[in-house]
């Protein structure tokens, strides 16, 4: 994968307010350039032997590879949960206009 190539990271929160926050975050710090925040639903896992659920807000973001480890580090960072949700899926392809634009808004310029 090059690190340009334009990613969707997927992860859910706990609660409205706390996704929110995640997005707004993440987008102004530029690790994604989109976030979309879905409707609740209920999660049922398995969890140190037990079987557990919880209602979930699920979070889409649109960034590139080469920003996933930094994304992957502040997810964890914000994220209340022992281990959370972080799934990568490939864009297989794409507006050529809106990828463009997915990775321009996550241009590292610390680099």
């Amino acid at each position: 994968m090059l690190q340009d190539d334009v990613v969707l990271v997927i992860t859910n929160a706990p609660g409205q307010a706390l996704a929110n926050n995640i997005a707004r975050l993440v987008v102004q710090e530029g690790l994604a350039a989109c976030v979309n925040i879905g409707s609740s639903f209920e999660s049922i896992y398995s969890w140190k032997g037990l079987v557990e659920s919880a209602v979930e807000i699920p979070l889409t973001m649109k960034t590139t590879w080469g920003r996933y480890a930094a994304l992957n580090s502040r997810l964890k960072e914000l994220h209340p949960y022992e281990v959370p949700e972080i799934i990568v899926m490939p864009v297989m392809a794409g507006d050529t206009a809106y990828m463009a634009w997915v990775r321009d808004m996550t241009k590292d310029l610390s680099a």
